[in-house]
């Protein structure tokens, strides 16, 4: 019976994690399977190392603001060796430490379904194990970056978001194709950490297109003045690299070919179910996983099957496979006591969920987009104020450049979306999550005074804006 656990977790990132610590809190056993490292994509090769490499250049960016500072260039070993710190040097000791200490079985290999409960296991020295659960097996895979087919694309061997995030010494040329914020963010790390041209392809009109039109919009004027160029309105037909590590060339639909030494591809991700058995249990295989608000899956009789984070396709973010995962876990196990279920109405990994993307302006956002607002029937009014006419912001330094943006609901008086674009505004996201989530009426935030001289003291001119 060492093998036979309440709940077992495909896949040890923080989603995966998170459910086997809910459920082990709410009385249950539990085993993670993971077949590279505990911690997963975002630990290692996302949001860690990422916002380690964009650190030094955001910093950069606000010195430059300031009369009288000033900082000598980069020191990009330096910088490297602070990211492999940050990832812990690619070993994920400590994430196993934490799973045992839950405590929660680790095993180390690939997990496959086999059948209803039953997880089949190739480990790492070629055996193989079978796990089988009494309560609940819970897909947490994630998600790997989509390549598109594209000739030359595969023998070109381009970047993704591993790669460039483990990046051992930075390209002098580099080109990045996609418009999101994978290509954003290593754009403008790469670039700031000495990348001597860097080039970003884009199918649309601009950078950030699921966002509000203006946060794209800064973005790219921000880019222009560090040098960045941004094509838009094109896409790639061809890669050409006759050589491996070589020159690559990018031939494009629209406007001259784009030499690099490397090519990012950053235009998507896509579920990792390819190779996790779904097609034993009558689901297809390498789709997302369609679950319900309790995150177990639909279409999966006796109902023992859950999906959580990416791997779901309901929201493509690290807090949000996690809350998904609280959530998850602790409806596990109180179906396997016979509680009532804690209430699932309207969660946040729908509209509340809140995004940053860490460039310079950083770009933050919570709720729907005007554009989406409208699409979905509401009688919406949108409250823009330029960020640089607050005190706090002129006080951080000298050009400071941005702007916030409401979308009020005006049937029922409350936010539905906002919007920050601005250096340093990732830590005015919070206060706004809060606002939209829990639909606080405005005439309540106008009781909400913020501090002087900060940027949060945008929230009183967005509600004098407004007419409050």
């Amino acid at each position: 019976m060492a093998d036979e656990f309440d709940v077992i977790v495909i896949g040890g990132g923080p989603a995966g994690e998170n459910v086997a610590d809910r459920a082990v809190r709410g009385g249950l056993t539990a085993a993670i399977v993971e077949e590279r490292l505990a911690g997963g994509e975002c630990s290692y090769w996302a949001c860690v190392p990422s916002k380690a490499l964009l650190r030094p250049v955001d910093l950069m960016g606000e010195v430059a603001r300031v009369p009288g500072l000033s900082l000598g260039p980069l020191d990009v070993e330096a910088v490297l060796a602070r990211r492999d710190e940050a990832v812990s040097n690619y070993s994920d000791s400590g994430q196993v430490g934490w799973i045992e200490g839950v405590p929660a079985e680790f095993v180390r290999g690939h997990g496959r379904l086999d059948g209803p409960k039953r997880v089949r296991v190739t480990t790492e020295d070629g055996g193989e194990r079978v796990l089988t659960a009494r309560q609940a097996v819970v897909l947490a895979t994630g998600s790997t970056a989509a390549v598109p087919r594209v000739p030359g694309m595969v023998e070109a061997e381009p970047w993704t978001s591993h790669e460039v995030t483990a990046a051992r010494s930075v390209p002098e040329r580099l080109a990045v194709l996609g418009g999101g914020v994978v290509a954003c963010e290593m754009a403008q790390a790469m670039h700031g950490l000495g990348a001597r041209q860097t080039t970003v392809l884009v199918r649309g009109g601009g950078l950030l297109a699921r966002m509000e039109p203006f946060a794209g919009e800064l973005l790219a004027d921000s880019f222009a003045e560090a040098g960045i160029e941004v094509r838009t309105r094109t896409d790639a037909v061809r890669i050409e690299r006759p050589e491996r590590g070589g020159k690559v060339t990018v031939h494009l639909s629209e406007g001259p070919p784009v030499e690099a030494d490397e090519l990012l591809v950053a235009t998507g991700r896509r579920p990792a179910t390819g190779d996790i058995g779904l097609g034993t249990i009558g689901l297809p295989d390498g789709k997302y996983v369609e679950v319900d608000d309790s995150m177990r899956a639909t279409g999966v009789p006796d109902g023992w099957l859950y999906a959580v984070g990416d791997v779901n396709g309901r929201a493509l973010l690290t807090h949000m496979g996690k809350y998904q995962a609280r959530i998850c876990g602790d409806v596990i196990a109180a179906r396997a006591r016979g509680d009532e279920l804690p209430a699932m109405r309207d969660l946040a990994d729908g509209f509340g969920a809140p995004q940053v993307v860490f460039t310079d302006p950083q770009v933050c956002a919570v709720g729907r987009t005007e554009a989406v607002a409208r699409e979905e029937g509401f009688r919406v009014r949108v409250v823009d104020y330029e960020l640089g006419s607050v005190t706090g912001a002129y006080l951080l330094g000298d050009g400071y450049r941005g702007r916030a943006r409401a979308v009020v609901d005006e049937d029922r008086k409350v936010l539905l979306g906002v919007t920050f674009v601005g250096p340093g505004t990732a830590e005015l996201l919070h206060g706004a999550t809060i606002a939209v989530t829990a639909e606080v009426p405005l005439e309540r935030l106008w009781h909400a005074v913020p501090s002087f001289p900060t940027v949060s003291e945008v929230w009183l001119r967005l509600l004098e804006a407004y007419g409050l």
